[in-house]
């Protein structure tokens, strides 16, 4: 622990200099390897690093003469840190989230409350508008739910509305969730969400970037939509209005390189005009059903769902019945099928041609057919 808080006080004695942030850091840091050897450079040395002319030098040679009032102000911080139950991470350290390492602006620093798991590097996140109609609450609860059943942690921002909605669902079924906020661990927005609040720090777990006693100033929301996307494997978006936070967060997970996915919604209802227009420009993937997403991503969930994806039901002939009946996973000639089922090549195919729209079967070389 007084590692991790030595390596605390010099990260963030070395972000209050005027004029470094995070990519001057890490362009520091290439150079000299560790915090300390930044502070215990000199001015000459400092230089040398890209992006640090001699002002920005000689105020990190400065910044010295400060560390020793700066840690008594720390120490009290961490003290009231550990009261309410929370530690801090920084990007160094081992238990840091991996999938947030990855994005191109991680948190040099994360406050936490609760403990992080292994599974959530499965999470996904569920984001929305804090007014949602009756529809989108219904989805918001319906999807939240069945990933929890899944075992999926689901990751959203304690906000009114969709936020609060895929917490409650997910903590209703025993699932895990992890909640982003805005502010410091000590300052809950929305203050109703205080007992929701403390029942995720207590089965899930509470992530913060900024320090104690921060308040939800609107600029801190978008920074934390970053993290929001950057935690998770996909973002699905259920409501939002063309300029809401969602959006945000729906536009750094493509920056993230990460799936994106929304739930259509009534061309006239407002809150719906941000999900269908991520649809019409192809930056988000339709999605009907929760089985929808799980099949997208069962490749990077198989770990901690397995085989357990529900497949959706998909209506079929009693002619389509009968040949998927027939069908494997090893190619078929038409010939055979046909022998199979005791149906004419014509008919069959008509029919496979039907199932391959469903998505169920695929046609190969040489008149072959296989179940997908």
């Amino acid at each position: 622990m007084r590692i991790s808080f030595d390596r605390f006080v010099n990260l963030r004695l070395l972000l209050s200099v005027e004029g470094i942030g995070p990519l001057k850091l890490r362009n520091l840091l290439s150079k000299f390897k560790s915090l300390e050897k930044i502070l215990n450079s000199s001015t000459t040395s400092l230089i040398q690093a890209e992006g640090i002319d001699k002002i920005l030098a000689t105020r990190i040679s400065n910044i010295r003469l400060t560390k020793n009032k700066l840690q008594i102000n720390l120490e009290k911080e961490y003290d009231q840190l550990l009261k309410i139950g929370g530690s801090v991470l920084t990007v160094w350290d081992t238990e840091y989230p991996e999938l947030l390492k990855k994005i191109y602006d991680p948190p040099l620093i994360l406050y936490i409350k609760g403990k992080y798991s292994e599974f959530d590097k499965f999470a996904l996140s569920i984001v929305g508008t804090r007014t949602p109609t009756a529809y989108g609450k219904n989805q918001a609860e319906r999807f939240s739910s069945e990933f929890a059943k899944q075992n999926i942690p689901i990751v959203s921002g304690l906000a009114r509305g969709i936020d609060s909605i895929a917490h409650k669902s997910t903590l209703r079924i025993n699932g895990r969730t992890i909640a982003i906020l805005g502010t410091g661990l000590d300052v809950i927005y929305p203050p109703e969400n205080k007992k929701l609040f403390d029942e995720i720090s207590e089965k899930g777990l509470i992530i913060s970037e900024y320090p104690l006693g921060t308040k939800p100033d609107a600029q801190n929301f978008p920074k934390r939509n970053r993290i929001i996307s950057g935690l998770t494997l996909g973002t699905l978006v259920i409501e939002t209005a063309l300029n809401g936070g969602a959006m945000q967060t729906a536009s750094f997970a493509l920056d993230q390189n990460r799936e994106v996915f929304a739930i259509p919604g009534n061309i006239d209802v407002k809150q719906s005009e941000g999900t269908n227009l991520l649809i019409q420009k192809g930056e988000a993937k339709l999605v009907l059903n929760p089985e929808d997403i799980l099949q997208e991503l069962e490749l990077k969930l198989k770990p901690v769902i397995g085989k357990n994806i529900p497949k959706p039901s998909i209506e079929l002939s009693i002619f389509e019945d009968k040949i998927i009946s027939n069908l494997t996973n090893t190619p078929i000639q038409i010939d055979k099928i046909s022998e199979l089922t005791s149906m004419s090549t014509s008919d069959c195919l008509v029919h496979l041609l039907s199932l391959e729209f469903k998505g169920l079967v695929t046609q190969l070389p040489g008149k072959m057919f296989a179940l997908i």
